[in-house]
């Protein structure tokens, strides 16, 4: 099992988690313009062994259901700060639709019209999105928004959409 390390950013891999295979990849063509901030409108899951089972569901849910080639985000974020690869930096997810192809979607996991982000989620996204920029795969002046500002939803709920102004200043 991998973990993708960078200086203080640890990322639990597919492999990790137990992702299954995709049944197709559209890379990126170049460096990415847009981060779509979600949130999974699901419980909150508090233990590495639990949110590993949240994401084998999404992604489940997400092929089976909805007709994804994969789960739909590019990466997922837990409560305490936890992050994990869903399709990763260089391919195309399926999270906003008509605006998949120039953005990167993070989820949040859990439903932030109830909860408020922790510190350590909004930590975890704001390295998440330098190590994008530093390793070339963001815009370095990339546009952040909520999924909200995309399409007609109510995500990233109503308090993680309020923290967005708090990523934006890191990025």
């Amino acid at each position: 099992m991998t973990t993708i390390n960078h200086p203080e950013v640890d990322i639990v891999s597919r492999e990790q988690w137990g992702a299954a295979e995709p049944r197709g990849k559209t890379a990126f063509r170049g460096r990415v313009q847009r981060v779509i901030i979600h949130h999974t409108a699901l419980e909150s899951c508090t233990c590495l062994t639990q949110c590993m089972q949240e994401l084998v569901s999404i992604q489940r849910y997400h092929m089976n259901q909805r007709g994804f080639d994969d789960i739909g985000y590019n990466f997922l974020v837990s409560v305490d700060g936890r992050l994990f690869e869903g399709r990763g930096w260089k391919t195309v997810g399926a999270h906003s639709k008509h605006h998949n192809a120039d953005s990167v979607g993070i989820a949040v996991m859990g439903n932030f019209n109830d909860l408020q982000p922790t510190q350590q989620t909004l930590e975890s996204i704001k390295q998440l999105l330098q190590l994008g920029v530093s390793r070339g795969f963001l815009e370095a002046e990339f546009t952040l928004c909520g999924h909200r500002d995309v399409g007609d939803t109510q995500c990233p709920g109503e308090h993680l959409y309020a923290a967005l102004p708090q990523l934006r200043r890191t990025s």
